[in-house]
């Protein structure tokens, strides 16, 4: 199993997670500086190797989960049980 983690990159305007961060102000929480918003994805595959898991999810990611213009991504891989 994969856990994937896209956010936009550091120089583009993130205007959900300033809603957020104005959001959380008016609750009464004034110690946040900022906040990005993301999207987080599980991804379940059978691949023959670790190696060819993340080649596939590096191919996902480029091709399809995150926009490379703007957006980041990362992943972690785990075997399960």
């Amino acid at each position: 199993m994969a856990r994937v983690y896209i956010t936009l990159k550091p120089t583009i305007n993130d205007p959900v997670g300033l809603t957020i961060r104005g959001g959380l102000h008016d609750l009464g929480f004034a110690a946040v500086e900022s906040v990005r918003s993301g999207k987080y994805m599980e991804v379940r595959l059978d691949a023959g190797s670790e190696k060819d898991a993340e080649s596939a999810l590096r191919g996902m990611c480029e091709k399809l989960l995150a926009n490379p213009v703007i957006e980041e991504y990362r992943f972690d891989l785990r075997k399960e049980d």
